[in-house]
């Protein structure tokens, strides 16, 4: 490292919680209903600082040495043999799903027409990549206090053209994982895992994300680790990373990185398609793709925030707890209880009001953001009541009775690591207080 390198770098660590510097660190002083309790948010040290400043200062601007590194370190983590770093979680469900629509799979692949079972109540981009590949989604209707969908409601929904699964662990709760796994192999069904809103639970011991045969993360700042954007996809299938990779980087042939050459020794000895024999290689294209590729900033911010992972666990699992503990026998509420067999890390506390209480969701969410506590909807609360999918083609096999249900009596409110324990008491006492006060 040159010497004006490194004392621009000594800056960035002297102005890192400066008076100047408001991002990334719990407020010094918290003011109840003045300071903004937040719902989710990235929380950032001088290492992080560090790091996106000197991949800026090297102009790394494009994916290089650590947007590699980082997709080694995160493959490892889940013990999964293939990881690899898009510019979104949106992104990365693109491409899971996407793959199983690769010639590359022969009379597996899914073609136009075939079924995925997925859940109502979730974020839409769980859903739209099935939309998108002119696949049918096939909704299914999740429990209260999980807020996930079961594997007898999976078994039941199970049609002659379904083909996948596609469904997330919500809220950073797992969904029973391995029965969900054992049902999609009994039935010769691919298994997406949308992990990202659960990056450190466990189901059986096991972390979520390593079920599947493909499963997606986001880096995106509301999740547990952060990039600013950014997403990955991981496979333990080598045939499915060799796709994945290719969808992400324009459907290209060639697995050379940028800047290589010739890794196969045969660059200019290949005949696809219809193209000459000889054309180059790096040239050749063998899937509709994209450029969904992420930068090296991303890279070393991630690294930096992957070693904070345990902490960042340790954080949600313990605010979680708290806000659990202090609203127990609250008047009006259904509390969120973890999946049994699982310990989760918690993307947010999720709340339902019970439909007989003498207050309303709204009622409550109107109270907290008085108090500038913040509260999210649980996302869509049930898809299929959105206008972006009244024409979609679909099948509904059952009633979604809980997913109408959340759709209007459901919010959350954070876990983050950023949340300091006062913060997280004020939190509780404001719901508890205006749930005695209005009971």
């Amino acid at each position: 490292m040159n010497d004006a390198k490194a004392r621009i770098l000594e800056q960035v660590l002297a102005y890192h919680g400066s008076a100047e510097d408001q991002h990334g660190s719990p407020p010094a002083h918290f003011v109840p209903g003045v300071t903004p309790i937040w719902p989710s948010g990235a929380v950032f040290d001088a290492d992080d600082r560090v790091a996106l400043v000197e991949a800026a200062l090297d102009m790394r601007i494009a994916a290089g040495v650590s947007s590699r590194k980082f997709e080694r370190n995160f493959a490892k983590t889940f013990k999964l043999r293939k990881a690899h770093l898009t510019n979104s979680g949106s992104s990365a469900n693109l491409l899971a799903l996407t793959a199983f629509t690769s010639p590359l799979l022969e009379d597996r692949r899914l073609v136009p027409g075939d079924e995925v079972i997925t859940v109502a109540a979730g974020f839409p981009t769980t859903v739209s990549p099935i939309v998108q590949n002119g696949l049918i989604p096939v909704f299914i209707d999740v429990e209260l206090g999980t807020y996930n969908t079961t594997p007898e409601r999976i078994e039941a929904a199970i049609g002659p053209r379904t083909r996948a699964i596609m469904i997330a662990h919500s809220l950073g709760n797992p969904f029973a994982a391995a029965e969900v796994a054992q049902i999609a192999s009994d039935h010769n069904l691919f298994l997406i895992e949308d992990n990202c809103d659960a990056v450190g639970s466990t189901y059986r011991g096991k972390p979520t994300g390593t079920f599947g045969d493909i499963s997606t993360v986001s880096f995106y700042p509301a999740h547990h680790i952060a990039m600013g954007e950014g997403g990955c996809v991981l496979t333990d299938n080598l045939v499915l990373g060799r796709i994945i990779e290719s969808l992400r980087d324009w459907g290209r042939d060639c697995w050379c990185e940028p800047g290589e050459d010739n890794r196969c020794f045969k660059r200019f000895d290949y005949q696809l398609g219809d193209l000459p024999h000889g054309y180059d290689h790096k040239y050749i294209f063998s899937h509709v793709g994209y450029n969904l590729k992420a930068t090296d900033l991303q890279g070393a911010l991630g690294l930096t925030q992957l070693a904070k992972l345990p902490d960042f666990t340790a954080a949600r699992r313990a605010n979680w707890q708290r806000l659990h503990d202090r609203l127990a026998d609250t008047p009006g509420l259904i509390l969120p209880v973890p999946t049994p067999d699982s310990e989760p890390s918690w993307f947010g506390f999720c709340l339902t009001i019970d439909p007989d209480a003498s207050y309303t969701r709204k009622d409550m969410v109107e109270f907290l953001d008085s108090r500038r506590i913040g509260t999210r909807r649980f996302f869509a609360g049930n898809l299929t009541r959105h206008p972006a999918y009244a024409g979609v083609a679909r099948r509904i096999p059952s009633p979604l009775t809980n997913s109408d249900l959340i759709a209007e009596h459901s919010f959350w409110v954070g876990v983050f690591p950023g949340l300091t324990e006062e913060m997280v008491e004020y939190v509780a006492d404001s719901i508890h207080e205006f749930a005695i006060k209005n009971s």
